[in-house]
């Protein structure tokens, strides 16, 4: 009688263990939505909409409660459900093209799990609300930052990381040899 060692004898098995490769990702993604749902829940239903500003640092730092129907800087305002097709198709060709992206490197996966968690939590606030909620509110003496949120700081880590790795260290990229 033949005794098998396979850990995943089923399709499904065989599904997780394929999973299991970008666990950081998958880690990473998950604690940024969280963080930014939770982020975005509080300010919800604590801070009135466009009206309230709870001064954290006098002059510089402010939490406000602003709805955002664009992207960054507020360009392509309206657009919010186009920009929630954007999102899935950028999620879509990530996915497709994981191992192009040297998804399995530790550096990529904790790039693109701060990229992936950020676009999914400001997806999901363009599906349930029409707008992204932003609400981090920082002057600069008369200049105001265009207010954002965990998502966008998410992302910007993300696209920032990826751009070091790239330039700096790029082996770090560099798929792991079998």
């Amino acid at each position: 009688m033949k005794l098998r060692r396979n850990l995943f004898p089923t399709s499904a098995g065989r599904t997780l263990h394929r999973m299991s490769r970008y666990k950081r990702l998958y880690v990473i993604a998950v604690a940024v939505f969280l963080l930014d749902q939770v982020t975005k829940t509080w300010i919800y239903f604590a801070v009135a909409f466009a009206t309230d500003r709870i001064e954290v640092i006098p002059g510089f730092f402010y939490i406000v409660h602003w709805g955002n129907t664009g992207a960054a800087w507020g360009i392509l305002q309206g657009m919010s459900y186009w920009l929630a097709l954007l999102a899935v198709i950028a999620l879509a060709a990530i996915f497709k093209l994981r191992h192009h992206l040297s998804l399995r490197t530790p550096a990529a996966q904790t790039c693109f799990g701060f990229l992936c968690g950020g676009i999914v939590g400001n997806l999901v606030d363009r599906i349930v609300h029409g707008y992204v909620i932003d609400f981090l509110d920082l002057r600069f003496g008369q200049f105001a930052w265009p207010a954002f949120n965990v998502a966008d700081s998410a992302i910007c880590i993300g696209v920032g990381l990826y751009i070091f790795y790239s330039f700096v260290k790029p082996e770090k990229l560099d798929p792991p040899h079998p």
